[in-house]
This record gives C-alpha cells, sequence and structure tokens, in this order.
C-alpha cells in the first residue's frame, strides 16, 4: 500500500494537490464575502453559467477554460449592471434576475452540446470536474490568476465589507456601493471560472459555500473567520484527494460529502454550546444575542 508520502511521486497527483489548493484559497476567501452578502444564489448562476461557456468555447474549438471565463465574467457584468439599474432593488426582483440568466445559460448549454459533433466524453469533466488531468501549465495559470483575483481582494476588501454589513451608511459616508458589488461579481466570476475548470460546473459550489459558511458558523470576526475558510477549504481538498487516490470513487463526491460533514459538526457544536451556555432569564436583564444589556 503507498504511503501519503508515495502519492506525491505522482507527477499528477502534485498537480492534483497544487491546482487544488490555488482552487480552495481562491474560493475560501470570495466565498466568505458570497456567504456574509447572501449571494449564494448568484455564485450558484455563475457556476451553471461557466458549463454553456466551456461547450460554446470547444464547440468553436477555443480553450475550455477561456470560455469559463468569458462568460462567467459576462454574467456577473449583466447580473450586477441589472441588479443596479433601480434605485432599490429587491430581493424578489433581484433573484427573478439571476435566475432568468441561470435559465437561459442551461438552454445555451444544452444547445451547445447538441451541436457539437465531437466525443462527448469530456461533458463528464465539464460538469463534476478532473482533479487528475491537471497539466503544469494549468497550474501556473490558476496561480497567476488567483493571485490576481486575491490581490484586487485585498485592495476592495474593507470598502466590501462595509457595503456588505451596512450598505445604507456605506452609501453615505461616500462609498460606491452598486460598483463595489458589481466588482465583486467579477471577482466572483473570476474564481468561479477558476475553480469549475478543477471541479467542473456543478461542483464547484462545494468549496465556494460549505468552508466559508462553516467558518461563519464558528466565528463572526472577518479576518478569522476568512482565514478558518481557507483553512477549511484546503483541508478538505488535501483530504478529499488522498481518500479518493485509494477509492475508485472520484474527488469531487468526498469534497462534497467531507465539506457538508463540517458544516454539520460546526452547526451541532454551536447548537450544544448555545444549550449548555444559556444563562437563567433575569427580571432585570434583557439579553441581545450573546450580550447581555442591563
Amino acid at each position: 500500500m503507498i504511503g501519503v508520502g508515495g502519492i506525491l511521486s505522482y507527477p499528477f497527483m502534485v498537480h492534483a494537490f497544487e491546482a487544488g489548493t490555488i482552487v480552495a484559497v481562491v474560493c475560501g476567501a470570495m466565498g466568505w464575502f458570497m456567504v456574509l452578502r447572501r449571494q449564494t444564489f448568484a455564485g450558484h448562476t455563475l457556476a451553471v453559467v461557466g458549463f454553456p461557456g466551456a461547450a460554446g468555447a470547444i464547440l468553436i474549438g477555443a480553450s475550455a477554460g477561456l470560455g469559463y471565463f468569458a462568460f462567467c465574467i459576462a454574467a456577473a457584468l449583466i447580473i450586477g449592471a441589472a441588479a443596479g439599474t433601480a434605485e432599490a432593488p429587491s430581493y424578489r426582483d433581484e433573484s427573478a434576475l439571476i435566475g432568468t440568466v441561470q435559465a437561459m445559460a442551461l438552454g445555451l448549454g444544452f444547445l451547445f452540446v447538441t451541436l457539437y459533433h465531437g466525443n462527448l466524453t469530456g461533458l463528464t469533466g465539464l460538469l463534476f470536474g478532473s482533479f487528475l488531468g491537471i497539466t503544469s501549465q494549468q497550474v501556473v495559470a490558476l496561480l497567476v490568476i488567483g493571485a490576481a483575483a486575491l490581490l484586487t481582494l485585498a485592495v476592495i476588501g474593507r470598502p466590501v465589507l462595509f457595503a456588505s454589513v451596512d450598505p445604507d451608511v456605506a452609501e453615505a459616508a461616500g462609498l460606491p456601493v452598486r460598483l463595489l458589488a458589481i466588482g465583486f461579481l467579477v471577482l466572483l466570476g473570476v474564481a468561479v471560472a477558476e475553480a469549475s475548470q478543477i471541479t467542473g460546473s456543478l461542483l464547484v459550489f462545494a468549496l465556494l459555500v460549505l468552508p466559508p459558511a462553516t467558518a461563519q458558523v464558528i466565528t463572526g470576526r472577518p479576518v478569522l473567520g476568512v482565514g478558518l475558510a481557507v483553512g477549511l477549504g484546503v483541508a478538505v481538498t488535501w483530504t478529499s484527494l488522498v481518500v479518493a487516490f485509494y477509492t475508485p470513487y472520484p474527488p469531487g463526491f468526498y469534497l462534497t460529502t467531507i465539506g457538508f460533514a463540517a458544516y454539520v459538526a460546526a452547526r451541532a457544536a454551536r447548537f450544544i454550546h448555545a444549550r449548555r451556555s444559556r444563562a437563567p432569564a433575569h427580571d432585570d436583564v434583557a439579553v441581545l444575542g450573546p450580550v447581555a444589556v442591563p
């Protein structure tokens, strides 16, 4: 039986670990803000949009990666710009817009697959990804794009955080809230396009949502939360690759299962802690969340 160290003697596993780590770091950071901003539906739509982008690129003989980025970024711009046309777009209007984009993307994806008369064995890879077929050139490309996205997020992170927590006050303070919203969606599209090349369009949500959501259950501190989301994403990715190496099942299955198990464990631990630490009620004290106000 090959030990864990022996796994790294295979170049394809080394590339899988490298690419998986890059994607996990980017998705962990972007996903934390996405969950905070309650834009998981938008993130899911961007993931779905990546599929027709890749299929369309293959149809015209271009790179699937180019299709991922082109469609995800275009969809992010459409969603962000259209949501900003109204003075105060409601959640209902915004979700309807996002759902419309998603439905159109699925229709295009089906059309592109139907028009393609070549070998469709790569369709599963577009939907569910392939950790084990990554080249060193792809790793370098992912590293460059991921570093650029994270650097941009670091620059706009504080304003985006302010606008996410209290958009009205942020706008009153002079922050370009709508421009920040569009910029973040574009960054999210980049993260989704990058991750989709590894996880596929249907499994990108596992890294983009589960580790950040788990981190926010554990702590509400932004810096600690982002770091924890990144750490959980990397841990889940590495564990999935190791387990998948010794079993006949794909890494994507373990990615979602382990990530979901971590989220459930965090929720259960928080529930148990809240039950144990619940203080008895007093007539002269009003309890507001974790803070007791006399």
